[in-house]
C-alpha cells in the first residue's frame, strides 16, 4: 500500500459516508453517567492479569497508571501492583523489581508484557529489536477517517519548539530534531460519536517502535486521539482518559509463541458516551486479518532466510571446488617445470 500522505483534515468536511442511513450524530448534549468498571480510576491492588508462566506474566495496564518511576514517593505505579500480587516473583537484582519487556505511555491501556528472568527478557526483547513482535491497538480517532484503510508514512523525531520538549514531531514540523522514519497501518472499524462529536474507532498497527509514535501520526492526518491531553495542547481534556489502547501482542518465541489480547474498553457498556454508527469490520476480524497477514510475511521472511542460507553454503562448496581445482593445476604446472629444469 503506497504511504498516506495527504494534507490534514482539520477543517474539511467529513467523509460522505453516512454513519447510519438518514441519521445524523447527536447534537445534544448526552445524559450524564455514572462510571462504570472500566472508567474507575486505577488503584494498587486491581490488577489484571493475563497470563502467567516461568518466565513471563502479561497484564492489562490500566488507563490512569504508570509502570514504573524512580521517584520514592510514587506508589501508583505497575511496579507497584506486581509486587504487591507477586512478592516472591521480584528480582532484588533489578532497579524495578521486574523486568518490563516494552513501553505504554501513562494514559495508554493494555497488554504489557513483563519477563520474570533475564534470559526471558532477552527473548522478549529480541523480538522488539527485530521487529517480530506484533502489535495492534484500538484508538478513538476525532473526525471521520475516510480511507478505510492506510499506511500513515511519517518520520518522526523530537520536538525542540520552547514548551513542547516533552513531545514528539513530525519531520516537516519547524524545529524537528533527528527525525527517523516510522509508520503506522490504520484500519476502519465504526463510525459514531463520543460526547455528541464525530469520531472513527481504528485498528492501529505500528510498524516501527517510535516514542508517541500512533498519537503524533494520527494527529500528522487531522485525526487526533479523543482525550489526548498533551498534543491537542491541552484543549481535548472533557473525556475521562485518553482513547488508545493495546488490544493485542504477539511474540514469536519458540518452542511456543507468547500472545494475549486485553478486552476492548471502547464499547458503549464500558463507556455510554461512545455511540457506534455503522460498523465496517469487528474488532476480532480486523485483529484476525492482521496476524494472517503477519503469518504470512513470516512465512516469506523464513523462506527467504533458507534460500540465503542453500546460496551461501552453495557459494562456499563452490569456492572449496575451485580451490581444489587450482591447487591441482597448480602442482602440474609445478611438475612441469621440474621435469623441464631435470632435464636441462
Amino acid at each position: 500500500m503506497e504511504p498516506f500522505s495527504v494534507e490534514p483534515t482539520i477543517g474539511v468536511e467529513p467523509p460522505s459516508v453516512e454513519p447510519t442511513i438518514g441519521v445524523e450524530p447527536p447534537s445534544v448534549e448526552p445524559p450524564s453517567v455514572e462510571p462504570t468498571i472500566g472508567m474507575e480510576p486505577a488503584s494498587v491492588d486491581n490488577l489484571s492479569v493475563l497470563y502467567q508462566s516461568s518466565d513471563y506474566i502479561l497484564v492489562d495496564k490500566h488507563w490512569d497508571i504508570r509502570i514504573d518511576s524512580k521517584m520514592w514517593y510514587e506508589k501508583h505505579t505497575v511496579q507497584r501492583q506486581l509486587g504487591l500480587r507477586f512478592p516472591d516473583l521480584a528480582d532484588p537484582g533489578t532497579y524495578y523489581g521486574f523486568r518490563f519487556c516494552h513501553q505504554l505511555d501513562y494514559s495508554t491501556s493494555g497488554v504489557l508484557c513483563v519477563a520474570l528472568n533475564k534470559a526471558a527478557a532477552g527473548r522478549a526483547y529480541s523480538c522488539f529489536k527485530d521487529r517480530r513482535a506484533t502489535k495492534a491497538y484500538l484508538a478513538l480517532l476525532r473526525g471521520w477517517v475516510e480511507p478505510e484503510t492506510m499506511t500513515l508514512d511519517f518520520p518522526i523525531g523530537k520536538n525542540t519548539a520552547e514548551g513542547r520538549t516533552h513531545m514528539m514531531c513530525v519531520q516537516s514540523t519547524e524545529g524537528c530534531e533527528n527525525p527517523k522514519p516510522c509508520q503506522t497501518q490504520l484500519t476502519v472499524l465504526e463510525y459514531g460519536s463520543y460526547d455528541g462529536g464525530p469520531v472513527t474507532k481504528v485498528l492501529l498497527q505500528p510498524l516501527t517502535g517510535r516514542t508517541h509514535q500512533l498519537r503524533v501520526h494520527c494527529d500528522a492526518v487531522g485525526h487526533p486521539i479523543v482525550g489526548d491531553y498533551t498534543y491537542s495542547l491541552g484543549a481535548d481534556s472533557a473525556p475521562y482518559r485518553m482513547m488508545l489502547h493495546a488490544h493485542l501482542l504477539h511474540l514469536p518465541l519458540e518452542p511456543r509463541p507468547l500472545q494475549a489480547t486485553a478486552p476492548d474498553p471502547f464499547t458503549t457498556h464500558t463507556d455510554p458516551r461512545w455511540c457506534p454508527q455503522r460498523s465496517l469490520r469487528t474488532v476480532e476480524g480486523a485483529v484476525e486479518t492482521l496476524l494472517q497477514r503477519r503469518a504470512e510475511m513470516g512465512r516469506r521472511e523464513q523462506e527467504e532466510k533458507k534460500k540465503q542460507v542453500d546460496e551461501e553454503k552453495e557459494r562456499r562448496k563452490r569456492g572449496r571446488r575451485e580451490g581444489r581445482e587450482e591447487s591441482e593445476e597448480q602442482r602440474r604446472t609445478c611438475q612441469e617445470w621440474l621435469s623441464e629444469w631435470a632435464e636441462d
